[in-house]
This record gives structure tokens, C-alpha cells and sequence, in this order.
């Protein structure tokens, strides 16, 4: 299968370095916006979502086009033959090992649902099928465990280091949680003042916040009361 990688960034360059090598392809790229793909089977977009119609419109008609957005539909890709195809991996500025990981597919049709699947196989990736209708909140969902997760954990680095505690000594700890996540489920996982019913440490807690980081204080709020929520959940939902 000859396949172009249009988009030189971050996620373009990821997948491209995925895919060298692998004899099933032959490709051609990280190519630059506004290529045509002529010589090309499948045109993989990796741009941001506002240029997708416009990278799509650039595509030879006989090329099978998919793009890389986790919350655009196919539509911007009409009248081609399309898919979907998002890496549900955070990929830094060193890039990512993106096999093992998650892929959220769609496609047009048959032919391209097989591409996208193709690509995904050679990924190492495992594929599930996302439909339109939901993946504005699937995506929603990835920039809560992603994004935000690090808006979190720059805020504890903020309010650490004004007692003398960095970002190396708060990351075992951020590491033991997400794996406790992972393995026991959110309720399980919740241990602090919070879960504990510990109020007067909490009122201290945002005492500290309040006086330090009171730019914190509200995220501080948000997240007290929503882990008041999830200590209160029934352990039957873990």
C-alpha cells in the first residue's frame, strides 16, 4: 500500500517513524499541507483540525483519505473515500511509542474501514470503532486523562515548591496513583483527607492554597467536592 503522511508535526512525525520499515508500506512523507498524494493509494492527514476540508481538497479524488482528529467527523473529508484514525497516546515534542495503545477508527465504507485497520495493525495498536455521534465526548474524555491530568499536576508543582517539594519527588507518587487507577478502579484507588472524612485537614489544606497559590484556590474547590463525590460513590461501581 503506497501511503503519504501529510503533516510534519508532532503526530504526523510519529507515525511516520511507526510505519518506516514496514514492508507492507510505501511511504512517502511527512509531506507538507496542500500536497496532492498523486502518487499515492491513502492519504493519512495528520493537520490540525481547522485544516483538514482544506488538506482533504488538495487530494487527488482516486486517493482514500483519513485524518488523525480525535473530534472531527468524515465529513471534511468528502467526497473521498475516507476513515478516521486517532492515537489515543499523548505525543511530546520527543514523540511517542505509540504501539500497545489505543486507536479510535471510523471510515466511509468497507475499502477504507480495512485501511484504517491495516494501519493501525502496523501500528501495533488496538483499533475500536468510534462513532460520530460519540467522539466529541471520547475525546473530551482523552483530554481529561491527558491534558488535564498535567494541568493538575503543574498546579501540586506550583504549591509544592512553595514548601520545597519539585516535580521529581511529587512524581512517584503520581505514578503509584495512576497505576492504583488502573488496577483497583477510581474508588478503590482515592486514598487523602477527603476519603478519609477529614475535614479539618482539608480546611487547612485550602487554608495553605488560599494563602500561597490563591489562584488555585477555586481548582481546589472543584476538585475537593468532586472527590467528596467519588469517596461517597458505592463500592459496588469499582
Amino acid at each position: 500500500m503506497r501511503i503519504a503522511i501529510v503533516g510534519a508535526g508532532r503526530v504526523g512525525t510519529a507515525i511516520a517513524a511507526a510505519l518506516h520499515g514496514n514492508d507492507d508500506f510505501e511511504l512517502t512523507g511527512p509531506l507538507g499541507r496542500g500536497a496532492d498524494a498523486a502518487s499515492s493509494d491513502v492519504a493519512l492527514l495528520c493537520v490540525p483540525d481547522r485544516e483538514i476540508a482544506s488538506a482533504a481538497a488538495a487530494i487527488r479524488p482516486d486517493v482514500i483519505v483519513g485524518h488523525c482528529s480525535g473530534a472531527t467527523g468524515l465529513e471534511p473529508l468528502a467526497p473521498h473515500e475516507s476513515f478516521s484514525l486517532h492515537p489515543l497516546m499523548t505525543v511530546s515534542r520527543d514523540g511517542a511509542n505509540l504501539a500497545g495503545a489505543t486507536a479510535a477508527i471510523d471510515a466511509s465504507g468497507e475499502r477504507a474501514s480495512e485501511v484504517a485497520r491495516s494501519i493501525v495493525q502496523a501500528l501495533e495498536m488496538n483499533p475500536v470503532h468510534v462513532s460520530p455521534d460519540d467522539r466529541v465526548a471520547y475525546h473530551a474524555a482523552a483530554s481529561i486523562a491527558s491534558n488535564f491530568l498535567v494541568t493538575l499536576e503543574a498546579a501540586a508543582e506550583r504549591l509544592g515548591g512553595s514548601a520545597g517539594i519539585g516535580r521529581e519527588a511529587l512524581a512517584p507518587l503520581v505514578r503509584a496513583t495512576v497505576e492504583n487507577w488502573v488496577t483497583l478502579g477510581p474508588e478503590l484507588a482515592l486514598t487523602g483527607p477527603v476519603a478519609r472524612g477529614d475535614e479539618l485537614t482539608v480546611a487547612h489544606q485550602r487554608e495553605a492554597v488560599a494563602e500561597r497559590t490563591p489562584e488555585l484556590t477555586a481548582l481546589f474547590d472543584a476538585l475537593a467536592d468532586a472527590t467528596r463525590a467519588l469517596a461517597a460513590a458505592p463500592l459496588e461501581h469499582a
